[in-house]
This record gives C-alpha cells, sequence and structure tokens, in this order.
C-alpha cells in the first residue's frame, strides 16, 4: 500500500513525465485529485496546488530541455508551421511530412517524447485490462501467428513484439518512433528473441524490409501482387514490400481517436499487409457516448471555474491598490481561457457503471482491414438518441451532468468479403472495452458535461436527441474537438422541451 509520501512522490513523477499536449500520462494527475476528495477541503485544495505548480514547472522544464537538444529545429519551427499552413490541410499530422525535419521535431517534443520514458511505458503495462486483452489475442491465437511475419507499430516497450514471438512467429519488426526503442532492443535480447524480433527506430512511413531478411526468412508475396518476387527484391518501393502477415499496434488514444495513430497504422497497412491474407489486431474499433449522472465531478468542475474568476477579480483589486495598474482590460480574456479549460473542454474520468443514464449509442465503427486516413480524421455529424428515466424511489434530486464517451475494439477473423475468404482465422476472438462496467483502465472515460445540470424529476421521462460530431483541431493535428447540438425535452414525445436547442463544442486535451 503507498503511503502519502510514496504517493505525492509518485505524481510529482509523473507530472514531470509530461509533455504538452499531455499523454495518457496526464490521467495520474486527474487520478490524484480524484482521490483526494475523500479528505478534506484544505487537503485536496494542497493538493490541486502542488499538481498544477508541478505542471507548469513540468512544462518550463520540459519546454528548456526540447530547446537545448534540438535548438537547431526548434528555433525556426513555430515559423515553419506558419509559413507552411497555407499549403497544408489543417489535418495533417506533421510525422507524416517527414522531409520536414523542423515540424517532425515539433511532433517529437509535442506527442512522441513522453512515451520515450520508461514510467509512461510502466502506466501502459499495468493497465490489467489493457495486457490481458492483448496478451489472448496473441497467446490464445497461436495458430495465426505460427511462421509469420508480424509488424508491431509503436512497439515501446516491446512486449508486444516478445509475445508474437513467442507465440511462434518467425519475423518480427518491432517499429518504434522514440529512443524507447533501445530498451525494447535490451527487452528483446534478454529474452533470447534478437534472431525473431529486429526493433527499426524511426517512424513506419519511412521503414523498408530489410533486402537481406528477403531470403533469410523466406519473405513472400502474394499470388497476384503488384510484382513478382525477383522484383521486389532490388530497388523496389516500399509500398510494394507486402509480406507482412500480421500488423499488430496498440494506437488507442483518448476516445480511441485522440493522438491520430490509427493514421501511422493505416500506412503501414497499406505499405506492407499481404492485402488478401493479411491481419490487423485489434481488428475493428468502435466509439459509444451515453449520458451520465455524476454530480459531484461535475460540481467539482464548475465550481473550480467560478472560484478562479473571483480569484481573478481578487488579484486585479489588489494589484490596483498596491500597485496602482488597472488590469481589468484582461478579464474577458481570462474567462475564456478558464471557459475553455474547465467547461468547454472534455475531463478525463474514471466512471462507475451506475452514473450511466442510458444504453449508449454507437457513433463510429471502423474495420480496420478497410478503413481510410479520412476515416481517422474523425466521426462525421451522426445522431444519437436518449431515453432517460428517473430513477426508482428516487428522492427527485437525479440529473444529467452531460455525456461520456468511450470506445472498444476486437480482435478478431476479416469481416471484409476478400478478409472472409483469405484472412486467417482467429479461433479465439478477444474484445477489449474501456467503458464504465469493465472497471479502470488508464484510457478512462472522457466526459463532455453540460453548462449546467439538467434536472430529472421524480416518476418522470427526458428524451435527448441530437448529433455528435469530431474533427481535429486545426491547432494540433493530434488532437479532437466534438461537437455536439441536442434538445432535451421532459415527455418522450416531446411534448415538453426543457431548453432551447443547445450546441456545444468541446476540445479533448
Amino acid at each position: 500500500m503507498q503511503t502519502e509520501t510514496s504517493r505525492t512522490q509518485t505524481s510529482l513523477q509523473a507530472c514531470f513525465q509530461l509533455s504538452s499536449p499531455s499523454p495518457r500520462i496526464f490521467v495520474y494527475c486527474r487520478l490524484t485529485l480524484k482521490r483526494s476528495r475523500g479528505n478534506n477541503e484544505d487537503d485536496m485544495k494542497l493538493t490541486k496546488s502542488f499538481l498544477a505548480s508541478s505542471w507548469w514547472c513540468c512544462l518550463i522544464i520540459q519546454t528548456l530541455f526540447c530547446f537545448a537538444a534540438q535548438s537547431s529545429l526548434f528555433a525556426t519551427a513555430a515559423a515553419a508551421s506558419s509559413s507552411s499552413a497555407s499549403n497544408k490541410d489543417d489535418d495533417t499530422i506533421p510525422t507524416f511530412d517527414t522531409s520536414d525535419s523542423q515540424q517532425s521535431a515539433s511532433d517529437y517534443a509535442n506527442y512522441f517524447s513522453a512515451y520515450a520514458d520508461l514510467f509512461h511505458q510502466k502506466i501502459m503495462l499495468t493497465d490489467h485490462h489493457r495486457m490481458t486483452a492483448y496478451y489472448n489475442a496473441i497467446v490464445q491465437n497461436r495458430h495465426v501467428f505460427k511462421d509469420k511475419v508480424v509488424i508491431d507499430v509503436g512497439s515501446g516497450s516491446g512486449i508486444l513484439a516478445v509475445w508474437a514471438a513467442k507465440a511462434g512467429a518467425r519475423r518480427v519488426y518491432a517499429v518504434e518512433y522514440t529512443d524507447m526503442a533501445k530498451y525494447a532492443r535490451e527487452v528483446v535480447r534478454a529474452n533470447g528473441l534478437e534472431d525473431v524480433v529486429m526493433v527499426i527506430q524511426g517512424a513506419v512511413e519511412d521503414v523498408t524490409i530489410p533486402e537481406e531478411d528477403w531470403d533469410r526468412f523466406d519473405l513472400q508475396m502474394e499470388d497476384g501482387d503488384v510484382n513478382s518476387e525477383e522484383e521486389c527484391h532490388v530497388n523496389q518501393p516500399q509500398s510494394q514490400s507486402k509480406v507482412v502477415d500480421i500488423i499488430i499496434s496498440e494506437w488507442m488514444g483518448y476516445f480511441l481517436l485522440r493522438e491520430s495513430m490509427l493514421d501511422s497504422v493505416i500506412r503501414a497497412r497499406d505499405m506492407f499487409l499481404k492485402p488478401k491474407s493479411g491481419i490487423l489486431l485489434p481488428s475493428h474499433a468502435t466509439m459509444l457516448i451515453a449520458p451520465i449522472m455524476n454530480a459531484y465531478d461535475h460540481s467539482v468542475i464548475v465550481k473550480e471555474y467560478k472560484e478562479g474568476m473571483v480569484e481573478w477579480n481578487d488579484y486585479l483589486n489588489n494589484l490596483k491598490k498596491q500597485y496602482g495598474v488597472d488590469m481589468s482590460i484582461l478579464t474577458e480574456d481570462y474567462d475564456k481561457e478558464q471557459r475553455d479549460y474547465y467547461l468547454k473542454s472534455s475531463h478525463y474520468v474514471q466512471l462507475e457503471d451506475d452514473v450511466i443514464l442510458a444504453p449508449p449509442a454507437v457513433v463510429k465503427t471502423l474495420d480496420l482491414a478497410v478503413c481510410t486516413l479520412e476515416d481517422a480524421k474523425g466521426v462525421g455529424e451522426t445522431a444519437f438518441s436518449f431515453d432517460i428515466e428517473s430513477s426508482e424511489g428516487g428522492e427527485g434530486d437525479d440529473e444529467i451532468n452531460g455525456f461520456a464517451g468511450w470506445f472498444t475494439v476486437d480482435f478478431q477473423t476479416r469481416t471484409d468479403e476478400v478478409g472472409k475468404k483469405f484472412g486467417a482465422k482467429m479461433k479465439n476472438p478477444v474484445h477489449f472495452s474501456s467503458s464504465p462496467e469493465i472497471g479502470e483502465t488508464h484510457w478512462g472515460q472522457q466526459a463532455f458535461y453540460f453548462p449546467s445540470a439538467i434536472p430529472i424529476q421524480r416518476n418522470s421521462k427526458v428524451k435527448i436527441d441530437g448529433t455528435m460530431e469530431m474533427y481535429r483541431s486545426k491547432e494540433n493535428a493530434r488532437l479532437y474537438n466534438v461537437k455536439f447540438r441536442y434538445t432535451i425535452a421532459a415527455a418522450v414525445d416531446g411534448s415538453n422541451n426543457l431548453m432551447d436547442p443547445v450546441e456545444s463544442v468541446y476540445n479533448i486535451p
């Protein structure tokens, strides 16, 4: 059991592993705040103050570190990004334009760098639900991996590549962009698998199949593929090296798509995977939303926003009184910052199953064998409808606080027409979910809170009809915005509208 001191040390360590935009490690700051709520209010304020201070120190330190390590690139990264904006789509992932070293450096600092830390890897490796799903998908389907060629996209510590080799793969390429690749090599070597697993550091978009592997591992393209094997041995584009039987990757981010790693998996598929028989694991993905009643967390967020504005006004008064400077002209901008953070951003949550007020609605499904880069850009405007009843014997204090979003993935046989005929058969399919009913995962759920709670009267029904849309942020293509449009009626027939139609846009930080 952790002591209070060790909890503080762990929280501090977590904060100093962060980079902006903070990848999944940000969960530890949220969890620390959540756990502190069981203590008194002074303890909670102290914890919040500590985490906030650590967060800002972390950003400053990492910014200075990245500048020192890559000063020649960062000196012009912002200018390069601005000057090239007119020539690029807003939702371009910088790493994919590998000819632009400045964009790549910026993307590394903003996204990849945290994944080079063992502490960050440990968070994912200790997610029991995550680990069990991937382990079972591989080990319980050894017949699929036996004598096959595998690519692990975003290999991290290399554990999926190790499992694939232990399951009988004859060649595994573990592709990792960050310096975590050096640790993956050590893990592979420690497990005696260096003759099977090759760790390649770099973006999967830049990877080529080593020429010597063609003969050593008897690499074969499918009958009827673009070129003969003899032609593919020499000077052929990597897009024609479709000799991989299995692509495995843990690419999912918050609410499935955040971080935009799916793009790399799709590109790897189109470059390397055998089009008829090749499989991807996971093979399918689903995004879901549902209305929630999470009154305490919602009230804390609204309270923090209001307290922040009170503190701002106190600051303005003291500034003018003590130093004779009036900064009230900035109040509107400060309020926007606070609203964007507290009220117009989704929030990481670990929900209990009983806060879900209606069966979830599916807003997007992906078949990894056939989905496109366009599919990875987000969710088109998708309709949903929820019927919500007050709880039995309720005291009339039920309320709707917002929506929650999560995802599921499946490791199963291909379902597209070509794959059903030629693809390997997963005799032991595996299902993974980040839903509240499963328990805690490092993904958690994303909560999209309403500006104010919607009450549910005793023995009544409420109907929510609307649409959800998700698209990449213009400021950072690895992040997403989610737009909800909805109406809320107090009767299932819609005869008593509780409010005018609402449109809310949230960013997923």
